[in-house]
């Protein structure tokens, strides 16, 4: 136990209110503002964690997303959250924390025996040897063995993290000196500004460097910009990551309070101040408990007060290491300073300088004791690395940007220009106070030169040097890597599983890349770089899910009239999202029945207001619907309706339904029921990326209307009856005012009889249901539910989209080939309806079914003769109470004969193929 806490310093710590928790059953103790990293270095042992793979002791590295080593299961409240990184866990009185991968405890870990294996099992150890016999036989043991965090079976989450929508003018990502003065640039032209930072405070490194900007003391030119960000209207948000950046500009945020918030964020303008991760460096042992980030080391001092240890090596090759060292041994250290440079700056006070100093190796089992520079032993208990820097700019390549090396900044940086965001700071290659202010705008200022002397791993160093210390990757696992052939970047990651750690390898990254530059002599630029994805850093899962679960993860939509529906009897069932009367009356099967067959001889009454009402509005409708519908819609006249079907780019039918035109410039889009959304994505598309949005509108308003079908011979009769008009053609609408009430009348027929659709808004619905149920007194007929819908509609061979096709139907299969054989324009999904498996002349067709008994949907279809195989299946199957025998739809291979087989529960009974219509195949009665 080398690390101590100095008596005065530690700024973001309250001396007053002291906190114990416990940490692998051994108490520490901290204060009010600690993290658990920052009690521990200054009161608990060096080896808290065991490594991935090889169980080796490990101690803290960082001080942020970074740390690497650090991961415990912290319960707090009861509540257990996994993989949790200590340098981002508040210490908080009573917390209990469990090193991961280990047991009983860090210290005392059964499986750090695995290490003396080490040269038997390098990387790739798995692939070639758990072959024999299948890699299943052993990977649960190897699971069991290699698993991190342990979920508590007793916890269950609460489902209460909000998602909050937001927009601003300018969004800034960091809360150090680059973010806030891109904020207070941005401030200046006006506009809302918010701020996101992942720590308590503002400032950065500022925090625990200090510093003046543009002449004022750090902690005022804070302040001043906070209030003013907030007196714009702008809004800070402290303790949150930015966790992804998404199309179009939205930025996920995870914000940590007092109830955890989902930020979704559309931002007109993004500023990344992300900042930069210090590199360590790559002599034999580095892993050790005692080797630490310099940065880190620094920060630890002056926010907590926390000293990382009493004789200390710092290994660098800048400027900016001087003033860590000068902290440290201001505050009571013996710190010696090694510099691989042979210039350097003066020593500071208090500090032994050793120049052209090249680290070797580090001494030490449990924790270190030493370390080797140029062939010389040096004692000390804590190792300071410092690398040089990485950009983080993991952000700026998610929305889309690319990076370019800068030789002279050693660094991967962006290039303008090719991402949404604007890049600033450090995460720009800026590094450095005085630097960072030039880049915003201000005078040339003076300050240390963050510049370094380069440093890379060297593969000549004798021993085991680190590359990925989370998941245990060494130097010679690149090397043998490339060896083998894993030469890209990509193939590395997979092969030995560097950067696939939950710190994202924002310490490995870059020296598994220099590496195998290295090992296969090309540049960094040439062997490329990995692809970063969300999340930046890992976030519970119930932040992601939100409150979407149980009931909630997909809430049934319900009816106006479900009261109306339930009065009458009503049976109800989900049916694509909504909750709708399946029959009325004690047995569903049989009331569907008695309700298909009064519709065909009276008049039944359905509830249709789930069918989607999306109103595309502008001159540019016309042409918006004619690119993204199978069907041309320009020519359909105002008054008017056309089926039509939409398609997917691969040709694939996606929804079905009844297009009318309202106006010149009006149509409305009704969608199936279920697909209404969908249905407005797949428009908005190419509203937004092909057409003018400007010309055209969308607008779902499929819950502002109530719509009530009345179909079957007794329609009209039925209208009349209660006092609306009918005067409207087939596939014709008319709107006109009923009971001063605006009402819509569309005649358009889903079950094959005269039909009319009713909508009004839908607060006059209960009005509209009690005068047709009074009409109905009068001219008989019956209310029907969606499953007697369904047989009315199998009857004609209508088919509902997801049920009668499936992922691989094209419009031909069903009977629509002729916009494919006429439209010489564009549209959605024509280019895939000319490939080679879309003219296949074995694809299935739609056709109907005529059998002894009702057949079970989804039987398969099979020959007669020959060997069995699926030549299609059932996708519709009832028993139709008007034709009094079974009835079924089906997709067929085409060049099936006149009958087919149907093979279900292992038996084979025989069908007729007829054409899809089985009633009234003259459309006599429409």
């Amino acid at each position: 136990m080398t690390g101590w806490r100095h008596p005065t310093l530690g700024s973001e710590i309250d001396r007053t209110k002291p906190l114990r928790a416990k940490v692998d059953w051994e108490v520490i103790d901290g204060f009010q503002g600690d993290t658990l990293a920052s009690a521990l270095l200054a009161s608990g042992p060096r080896t808290i964690a065991r490594s991935f793979k090889y169980h080796r002791p490990r101690g803290v590295m960082g001080f942020g997303a970074e740390e690497p080593n650090a991961l415990f299961d912290v319960t707090r409240n009861g509540t257990t959250t996994p993989n949790a990184r200590a340098t981002l866990v508040p210490l908080t009185d009573g917390l209990k924390a469990r090193a991961v991968n280990a047991q009983p405890t860090a210290q005392k870990d059964r499986a750090r025996w695995l290490d003396l294996l080490h040269r038997a099992i390098p990387a790739g150890f798995y692939y070639k040897t758990f072959i024999a016999g299948g890699w299943h036989l052993y990977e649960p043991r190897i699971r069991k063995m290699a698993g991190l965090g342990q979920l508590d079976p007793t916890t269950t989450p609460h489902a209460d993290t909000p998602i909050r929508h937001a927009r601003c003018d300018t969004l800034v990502i960091g809360g150090g000196v680059a973010g806030l003065m891109a904020a207070r640039t941005a401030l200046e032209t006006g506009g809302t500004v918010w701020l996101i930072e992942q720590s308590r405070h503002l400032g950065g490194t500022l925090r625990w460097r200090g510093g003046e900007v543009d002449g004022q003391a750090w902690p005022d030119f804070v302040e001043d910009t906070r209030k003013a960000i907030l007196a714009s209207g702008g809004r800070i948000l402290i303790n949150t990551n930015a966790w992804g950046a998404f199309d179009h500009g939205l930025i996920a945020a995870y914000q940590r309070y007092v109830t955890d918030i989902h930020w979704q964020i559309r931002p007109l303008n993004t500023v990344l101040a992300t900042g930069a991760t210090e590199r360590p460096l790559w002599p034999a042992g580095n892993d050790i408990p005692g080797v630490i980030l310099a940065e880190a080391a620094h920060h630890y001092l002056m926010l907590y007060g926390a000293v990382v240890g009493r004789r200390i090596l710092l290994a660098t090759g800048s400027d900016a290491s001087y003033a860590t060292a000068a902290a440290l041994a201001e505050a009571g250290a013996d710190v010696t300073l090694a510099d691989r440079r042979a210039k350097t700056p003066p020593a500071p006070e208090g500090v032994l300088l050793l120049k052209s100093q090249q680290l070797q190796s580090v001494q030490g089992r449990t924790e270190m004791f030493g370390a080797t520079f140029n062939d010389t032993f040096l004692t000390a208990d804590t190792l300071l690395m410092s690398g040089g820097w990485t950009p983080s700019v993991q952000l700026h390549c998610q929305s889309g940007g690319k990076l370019d090396w800068d030789a002279d900044k050693d660094a991967l940086v962006p290039r303008p220009g090719t991402g949404h965001m604007r890049v600033v700071g450090a995460a720009n290659g800026t590094f450095g106070l005085a630097a960072t202010l030039i880049e915003a705008g201000l005078p040339p200022q003076t300050g240390p030169d963050w510049h370094w002397e380069t440093a890379r791993p060297n593969p000549l160093i004798k021993g085991r040097v680190w590359i990925d210390f989370q998941n245990d990757v060494t130097l010679k696992d690149v090397t043998l890597a490339a060896r083998e052939g894993f030469t890209s970047v990509e193939h590395l990651k997979r092969y030995t599983t560097l950067g696939m750690a939950t710190d994202q390898g924002r310490t490995s990254n870059f020296a598994g890349l220099a590496a195998m530059s290295e090992a296969t002599d090309r540049t960094i630029p040439e062997t490329g770089t990995t692809t970063f994805r969300p999340p930046v850093q890992p976030i519970p899962f119930t932040v992601i899910a939100g409150r979407r679960r149980g009931d909630l993860f997909n809430p049934l939509k319900r009816l106006t009239l479900e009261g109306q529906h339930k009065s009458r009897g009503a049976q109800f069932r989900e049916y694509g999202g909504w909750l709708r009367p399946s029959a009325y009356g004690d047995d569903e099967r049989s009331s569907a029945q008695t309700e298909a067959k009064v519709a065909r001889e009276t008049v039944g009454i359905y509830d249709a207001s789930p069918l989607g009402k999306l109103d595309v509005i502008g001159p540019g409708a016309a042409a918006l619907l004619d690119f993204a519908f199978y069907t041309r819609l320009s020519t359909l006249k105002p008054g008017r309706a056309r089926y039509a079907l939409m398609l997917r780019e691969n040709g694939i039918v996606f929804d079905d339904g009844v297009v009318m035109r309202v106006a010149e410039d009006h149509y409305v889009v009704s969608a199936s029921s279920s697909h209404a959304e969908a249905v407005r994505f797949v428009l908005e598309d190419p509203r937004q990326d092909r057409f003018d949005p400007g010309r055209v509108a969308i607008h779902d308003v499929t819950q502002a209307w109530t719509t009530l079908t009345v179909t079957g011979p007794r329609a009209k009769a039925l209208l009349d009856a209660a006092g609306l008009p009918v005067d409207c053609p087939a596939m014709g609408l008319t709107r006109s005012t009923w009971n001063d009430m605006p009402v819509r009348i569309a005649r358009i027929s889903l079950t094959g009889d005269i039909s009319f659709e009713v909508s009004v808004p839908t607060s006059d619905g209960a009005a509209l249901h009690a005068a047709l149920e009074a009409a109905r007194i009068k001219v008989g007929g019956h209310w029907i539910g969606l499953e007697a819908v369904m047989i009315l509609r199998a009857e004609k061979g209508y088919i509902v989209v997801g049920k009668d096709t499936d992922g691989s139907t094209m419009p031909h299969d069903l009977g629509w080939g002729g916009p494919r054989l006429k439209r010489s324009d564009a549209y959605l999904g024509k280019q895939s309806l000319f490939t080679e498996a879309a003219t296949a002349l074995d694809r299935r067709q739609l056709i109907g079914l005529e059998s002894a008994e009702v057949l079970a949907t989804g039987a398969h279809l099979v020959p007669l003769d020959g060997p069995r195989r699926s030549l299609g299946f059932v996708t519709s199957s009832y028993m139709s109470p008007n034709l009094n025998r079974p009835i079924a739809l089906a997709m067929v291979e085409a060049g099936h004969g006149s009958e087919v087989g149907i093979f279900h529960d292992g038996t084979v009974t025989r069908a007729r193929v007829t054409p899809a219509c089985a009633f009234d195949p003259k459309g006599e009665r429409l």
